[in-house]
């Protein structure tokens, strides 16, 4: 029996497009089904505030990108524009004090020294240490993961292993209170652990804060011009190149078959399509398993564990469109940086707002990350141009008390004439993000928390950690499998790599 498709990809992100281009390229007649009204997943750009002005609805910066294959393997560098901002990244403080860093090294190392001399030599240390780490990192994030026991192996070979299994392990606070001085410098670190969902007491917290920083002050914080959605566009042109089908709009209710195989998926309309070879899903990982599977395709045993998965802390987000250029309280610098990150210079700050999230509470001063999208990149914008104060109990109340309190925040701390200058302000709860976006479970943005118990091959959990699930023809390519969140369309291109293993076919044919 013909079918008109071999694959198919549930969902058009990033990492589903980058799955379906690699099967494209190998002959497969590939059928990408999407529930939103465009392709781009968690990078969609809109004109959310008023018209003429572009905003990224979730991810923004073009990071891990500079580090991934994909774009030279797939010819995308042609189909979209970088712009490259001389700083990454900033990090201001109420008093008006900043570090930033710069892509010239020894720039960033003259702002860290202005808060220890120590601190600044210690910087450099630890880029050295990325750049000789550098390949192996990107190595490990652009191919499946070793197993759980062979990951624990090469730990255990060498007393270099252990240190590193050691750092792996590390808060934030652990390891920065042994390594640095000032608290800027510690703030600094800690508020790229914060933006990766680890509070300064949670385990793994310290690797991440140190990977994240070294990547932008190794590879930059580029903008994609016009929006993030540039990069996903991009990956639909190509893979309709090669033969591929989208469809938009359109929401899949199930995937039809058997704990042996996988043989239709069908929509909410009641339309059932049918697969010759496989599936693919792009989805959160809860969802396949609990809803499109479920127990009697992928048993009872996994649909406990992935009930027990965590999804991680929430996000709340502000979109403003503005009448005229900010002006940030810590100067010029702020404002020509890529984002930037505005909280006290103290890791217990941090720890406040954990310590209030997970409580259940609306941080009185949440970490606010601020994107300078329209200052560094033009076409965003139309020419010329615990707080005691919200009283709602749902996210729906609360959402517009919220915002006003923070951009009051904002005013009062950081950027003096902000409130001043806004023409329009939308915000977005994490219900109203997940309610856009249904991979968005919770409002969170990693398709599950960045624990150390949930990374690598454990990542969603252990049993679906090769990209697989127990149904042989049914694979995962999500920011729920490794490497995890973040727009490097990893997780696509190595769940490619394993169904071209189990198909027989030579991965580097398409590379």
């Amino acid at each position: 029996m013909s079918h008109p498709y071999d694959a198919i990809v549930i969902g058009a992100g990033h990492n589903g497009l980058t799955c379906a281009c690699y099967l494209a390229r190998a002959g497969l007649k590939v059928l990408v089904l999407e529930q939103y009204h465009t392709v781009g997943g968690m990078t969609i750009t809109e004109e959310e505030t008023l018209p003429g002005f572009w905003s990224d609805l979730h991810a923004s910066g073009y990071q891990l990108a500079n580090l991934s294959p994909v774009p030279h393997e797939l010819g995308l560098l042609d189909r979209y524009e970088l712009i490259e901002p001389e700083i990454p990244f900033s990090h201001a403080f109420p008093e008006g004090d900043i570090i930033s860093v710069h892509r010239d090294i020894e720039r960033t190392v003259g702002d860290i020294a202005r808060y220890s001399r120590k601190d600044a030599e210690t910087w450099r240390a630890l880029m050295n240490r990325f750049l000789a780490q550098k390949d192996a990192i990107t190595a490990s994030m652009f191919s499946p993961p070793p197993s759980f026991p062979a990951a624990a192996a090469d730990f255990a070979a060498s007393s270099a292993g252990m240190e590193a299994y050691r750092f792996s392990m590390q808060s934030v606070r652990s390891w920065a209170n042994q390594t640095l001085e000032a608290e800027a410098t510690k703030t600094l670190f800690g508020s790229f652990a914060t933006f990766l969902g680890a509070s300064p007491d949670d385990a793994g917290g310290a690797e991440l804060g140190w990977l994240f920083a070294s990547v932008l002050q190794n590879a930059g914080n580029n903008l994609v011009k016009g929006g993030m959605n540039r990069v996903t566009l991009a990956l639909a042109e190509h893979l309709q190149a090669h033969g591929g089908e989208i469809r938009t709009n359109v929401r899949v209710e199930k995937v039809l078959g058997d704990a042996k195989r996988a043989t239709a998926v069908r929509l909410i309309s009641g339309q059932e399509i049918p697969v010759g070879q496989l599936i693919v899903s792009n989805v959160d990982p809860g969802h396949l398993v609990l809803d499109l599977l479920g127990a009697g395709m992928v048993g009872q045993q996994i649909v406990r564990k992935m009930e027990q998965y965590e999804r991680g802390d929430s996000v709340f987000v502000m979109f403003v469109a503005l009448d005229s250029p900010i002006n940030y309280k810590a100067g010029s610098a702020a404002r020509q940086s890529a984002h930037v990150h505005l909280t006290e210079p103290s890791l217990d700050f941090f720890a406040r707002v954990y310590l209030q999230c997970r409580g259940g509470a609306l941080p009185s001063a949440p970490m606010i990350v601020s994107w300078n999208d329209s200052a560094i990149d033009q076409s965003r914008a139309p020419a010329g141009d615990a707080t005691g104060r919200v009283p709602g109990r749902t996210w729906d109340e609360a959402r517009e008390p919220y915002a006003d309190y923070l951009i009051d925040l904002i005013t009062a701390n950081y950027i003096p004439d902000l409130k001043d200058k806004i023409l329009r302000r939308v915000a977005h709860s994490p219900v109203d993000i997940s309610r856009k976006i249904t991979s968005a479970v919770h409002g969170t943005l990693g398709q599950g928390a960045f624990l150390p118990y949930q990374n690598g091959s454990l990542r969603p959990i252990p049993e679906l950690g090769q990209y697989k699930t127990p149904v042989p023809n049914v694979y995962l390519c999500s920011s729920g499998s490794h490497p995890g969140p973040g727009v490097s369309m990893a997780p696509g291109r190595n769940a490619a790599q394993v169904i071209f293993a189990d198909l027989g076919l030579d991965f580097r044919s398409v590379v």
